[in-house]
C-alpha cells in the first residue's frame, strides 16, 4: 500500500501542483481521527507515516506526571522511568499501539483523504487562475440553458451568464462559440463560482484592445464608453501621438476593424469619437453622426445646450433618445439640445460679441459661414471639417 501510495502521490504533486508533504500531514491527521472512532480510543495518538520506507505506525503519546488521573493520556514518572531512565516530568511518553488490521482502514482513510484534497486543490487552483482573469474577455463554449441562466464552459470551470447580462437581440443554443466578460469570481462551498457578461462596457473595451494593435500597445487610449447592448455604443479615443489618427485606427481599413467587433456583438453598431478635454468639442463630437453648429457650457452644473440644424434635429436625438442619451453617457456632462430655429426664438444663438470668451477663431467662421449659407473655401473646409456628414440612422 505504501509503495502505491507513494507513486500516486508524487503524480499528483507533478500533476496536479499539490505538496506531497501536504498531503502526507492530511493523511497522517485523518488517520488519527479514524484510529480512535474504529477504535474506541480516547488517548492522544500520534501517526507516523513513512512512505520512503513503507511504513506507518501509530503511537499514543502521553505526559509524565508525578500523580497520574488519567491512565489514557498520562504516565507517572516512576513508570516512564522504567521505559527510559531520561524522562522527567513535563516529557511526553510514546508507545507504539499500531493495530494489527489497521492497514485496510488506513488505506481507505488515505484514499478519501487524497480524493478530497485533490478536489479542493483543484478547486482553489481553479479560483486563483479565474480571480486573476476578472475584468478580462474569455472564449467559451454555451453548455446549457435555464429560464434565468446560460451556463458557459470556460474549460475548467462553469460560468454562469445572467439574463440580466445577456443580449437581448441575441439566442444560443448549445455548443455555440461565444466570448464573454468575466465580471466576477466568488468561492462557494460547491468550488469557485465564475460570473460573465455580454453586456458590461468592459467587453467592448477588451475586443478593441483585441483588434486594435494601436489601444493594446497604449498609443491610442479609450477614455470613456457607453453602451446599449446590442443595440449602439459610443467610444472616445485619445492619443498625443500627432502622426496617429486614433479614430482612424479604431475604424480600421474600409472599416474593418469596427466591423470585426460590431459582428462580434450582433451587428451593435459602434460609434468612435475622438475625445478632448474642451467639453465643446468633446460633445460635438459625441453627438456625431449629428452636425453641431454651437455648444454653450454651463460649468456649474456640468451642462451643455447644443444646437444643431433644424433637419439634423432628430438625428442628434435619435431613435427614443438614444443619440443623445449615448452621448451624455460617454461625456459626462448633461446636453439640451435645441434646432437652430428654437435657438434664435430663445436668443440664445447666434450668441452676441460680448458673451464669447475669446475672438473668432478659424472654426467660428467655418460655422458662420454655414450658417448664413455662404461659400466656404476648400482650404478651410479641410481643415475644420469636424462634422463630416455620415450615414443618417434608419
Amino acid at each position: 500500500m505504501s509503495s502505491d501510495l507513494l507513486e500516486a502521490l508524487t503524480a499528483l504533486e507533478q500533476q496536479k501542483g499539490i505538496s506531497r508533504d501536504v498531503l502526507v500531514d492530511a493523511i497522517e491527521a485523518a488517520l488519527v481521527t479514524a484510529y480512535k472512532r474504529n477504535f474506541n480510543q480516547a488517548q492522544n495518538v500520534r501517526v507516523d507515516l513513512n512512505l520512503d520506507k513503507g511504513t506507518m505506525k501509530v503511537y499514543s503519546r502521553k505526559d509524565v506526571v508525578e500523580e497520574v488521573e488519567d491512565e489514557r493520556l498520562q504516565i507517572s514518572l516512576e513508570d516512564a522511568e522504567v521505559i527510559n531512565p531520561v524522562y522527567e516530568l513535563g516529557d511526553i511518553v510514546e508507545e507504539e499501539v499500531t493495530p494489527r488490521d489497521f492497514g485496510r482502514i488506513a488505506a481507505q482513510t488515505a484514499k478519501q483523504v487524497v480524493t478530497q484534497r485533490v478536489r479542493e486543490a483543484e478547486r482553489g487552483l481553479i479560483y486563483e487562475e479565474y480571480i486573476d482573469r476578472e475584468e478580462d474577455i474569455v472564449n467559451g463554449i454555451v453548455e446549457r440553458m435555464d429560464p434565468k441562466n446560460l451556463f458557459v464552459g470556460l474549460g475548467k470551470v462553469e460560468a454562469v451568464l445572467p439574463s440580466s447580462e445577456q443580449i437581448q437581440t441575441e439566442s444560443y443554443a448549445p455548443h455555440d462559440r461565444i466570448k464573454v466578460y468575466i465580471t466576477k469570481v466568488e468561492r462557494t462551498a460547491r468550488g469557485p463560482q465564475v460570473f460573465v457578461s455580454r453586456t458590461h462596457p468592459g467587453l467592448l473595451r477588451r475586443l478593441f484592445e483585441l483588434e486594435v494593435p494601436e489601444i493594446y500597445d497604449g498609443t491610442v487610449e479609450i477614455k470613456s464608453i457607453a453602451r446599449e447592448a446590442g443595440d449602439r455604443s459610443k467610444i472616445s479615443v485619445f492619443t498625443t501621438n500627432d502622426e496617429v489618427d486614433p479614430v482612424g485606427s479604431c475604424v480600421g481599413t474600409r472599416g474593418a476593424r469596427v466591423q470585426s467587433i460590431s459582428n462580434e456583438l450582433n451587428g451593435e453598431k459602434v460609434d468612435i469619437v475622438e475625445w478632448s478635454e474642451d467639453p465643446v468639442v468633446f460633445v460635438a463630437n459625441a453627438l456625431s453622426p449629428s452636425k453641431v453648429m454651437d455648444v454653450q457650457v454651463n460649468e456649474e452644473d456640468r451642462s451643455t445646450t447644443v444646437v444643431v440644424p433644424d433637419y439634423q434635429l432628430s438625428l442628434a436625438i435619435g431613435k427614443r433618445g438614444q443619440n443623445a442619451r449615448l452621448a451624455a453617457k460617454l461625456t459626462g456632462w448633461k446636453i439640451d439640445i435645441k434646432s437652430e430655429t428654437d435657438a434664435r426664438e430663445m436668443g440664445i444663438y447666434p450668441r452676441a460679441a460680448e458673451e464669447l470668451d475669446t475672438e473668432e477663431t478659424e472654426a467660428d467662421e467655418f460655422l458662420e459661414a454655414y450658417e448664413y449659407e455662404e461659400e466656404v473655401p476648400a482650404e478651410q473646409t479641410e481643415d475644420f471639417d469636424l462634422y463630416a456628414d455620415t450615414d443618417e440612422e434608419d
